[in-house]
């Protein structure tokens, strides 16, 4: 009831509600224009002392598809040992990826060392480059979902790889990895609630006030 309200109030509640992490695409190509956009709205993230520090690595090439996808299958058999029973099944049953179904690939990087080693505003927590190179994500993701374009975010990867595979320089960091499409559906739900895997918290347990454990009244 509350997130119908929000959505009524402004559009932009309403794409963040319904922004779903996407595996299943169809093969129809993004537009140049659209992915220009949504580039562009990435770039324009907040981040500490304006340091802009992510870069943007398209990936069209199946080739280069093919070899990621197979790190994942090899991190997710892995992942899926540390499941025993129902888990195991209902986790080996998810689709956790659409790396080479999907039109386009993008792996954001962070490069911690743009503008020199003394940036504004970083120099206790060293790590809010790569806080801000996620505020790009987010912001990339509101913005597909705008243009009607899927985004699934790839987690069961291995940076030193993924940076072989691509070429990436050292000190360079990939952050996220993302799929990119039209695709075959947005969910009521997100996929791990719908189907059991874990419920959305209540927010009222998660807010505190003052201090670490103190429910707000």
């Amino acid at each position: 009831m509350a997130s119908t309200l929000l959505v009524e109030q402004h559009p932009i509640y309403e794409l963040i509600f319904s922004r779903r992490d996407v595996r299943r695409f169809l093969s129809r190509a993004v537009p140049e224009a659209a992915l220009k956009r949504i580039l562009t709205a990435a770039h324009h993230a907040p981040s500490v002392g304006f340091m802009q520090p992510w870069n943007f690595i398209v990936v069209r090439d199946p080739a280069v598809k093919v070899k990621v996808k197979g790190m994942f299958s090899a991190e997710n058999s892995k992942g899926a040992r540390r499941f025993r029973g129902k888990r195991r099944a209902l986790y080996e049953g998810l689709k956790l990826e659409g790396i080479t179904e999907a039109p386009i690939n993008l792996c954001v990087t962070c490069d911690p060392k743009r503008f020199g080693p003394h940036v504004l505003g970083r120099n206790t927590i060293r790590r809010t480059d790569v806080y801000s190179t996620c505020c790009a994500v987010q912001n990339l993701w509101l913005a597909a979902r705008a243009e009607g374009l899927g985004v699934g975010w790839v987690s069961i990867l291995r940076n030193d790889k993924l940076k072989r595979i691509l070429g990436i320089p050292p000190g360079i960091i990939p952050v996220a990895y993302l799929c990119v499409g039209y695709p075959v559906e947005f969910p009521d739900r997100p996929e791990l609630e719908s189907v059991g895997w874990s419920p959305r918290l209540s927010l009222d347990r998660l807010i505190f006030l003052d201090r670490w454990g103190c429910l707000a009244p």
